[in-house]
């Protein structure tokens, strides 16, 4: 049995992670973590150590904690299944190199829905045929941060086809600041909507003379991300590995 804890047990996330782990017979869930106050819940990851042992955690709590848990996690023989986002690029490749250094799994995925990854996958192809592109992501209005990761993984997976996907645009002026989105790897603008109704929507739109090709995936319900976060979490405890993207172990 894999021995696994979740951070942020209590959110909407994390309560669909908790009953997709006890649904599975693989799967044992030691310890509940989050903040709030509850019967059986520790505040930290610490603590829940101290009085179980734990073979994966898995973390969707916010932007501006994840680093450290995903540290302590390394640190302290844990292998971190990270699908919180906000890692900045300096912050994952650190934590590629504990993960190397201390020989233990680590796997961070901007999105645990199947058909998010294959958007991902397919932009990168189109990618190899289209000058210019752009990406629209919609998510709730309770979301912290923006872009959101599967946006910036989408531009980086893109990135390594060219150089610029702003081919024979004019010179530009905004009129108001921000207007034209943030710009990501190889000059990809990234827009991000943030409204309640939403749950994460991503469109990546390419185009050409005489022509407009657009991806796009919706997620409906949050049942849809737990397949894949039983994966990770099955994949980090039998293997040393560091991986970024769900892609890479489908």
């Amino acid at each position: 049995m894999i021995k696994v804890a979740v951070c942020g047990a209590c959110g909407k996330m994390g309560t669909q992670v908790v009953d997709a782990v006890l649904k599975d017979a693989e799967l044992e869930l030691v310890a509940k973590i989050d903040i709030v106050d509850g019967e059986g819940i520790f505040k930290t990851i610490e603590e829940a150590k101290k009085h179980t042992d734990i073979d994966v955690l898995v973390d969707f709590t916010q932007p501006k904690s994840i680093f450290e848990n995903a540290m302590y996690c390394l640190n302290n023989g844990i292998k971190p299944v990270i699908g919180t986002t906000g890692l900045t690029d300096e912050q994952i490749e650190e934590l590629k190199s504990l993960s190397k250094k201390n020989n233990t799994s680590c796997l961070i995925a901007p999105n645990f829905s199947t058909g998010a990854v294959l958007l991902m996958k397919f932009a990168q192809q189109a990618a190899k045929y289209f000058d210019n592109a752009e990406i629209i992501e919609l998510h709730h209005n309770q979301k912290k941060d923006a872009p959101s990761g599967t946006a910036i993984k989408t531009a980086l997976m893109m990135s390594g086809e060219k150089d610029s996907f702003t081919k024979d645009n004019c010179p530009e002026t905004e009129t108001i600041k921000g207007s034209r989105g943030g710009i990501s790897y190889s000059d990809i603008h990234i827009h991000s909507v943030r409204m309640p109704g939403y749950i994460a929507s991503q469109e990546v739109i390419f185009g050409s003379a005489g022509q407009i090709f657009k991806i796009k995936h919706d997620t409906m319900d949050r049942s849809c991300y737990m397949a894949g976060v039983v994966l990770a979490i099955k994949h980090v405890a039998n293997n040393n590995d560091f991986i970024y993207g769900l892609d890479n172990i489908l």
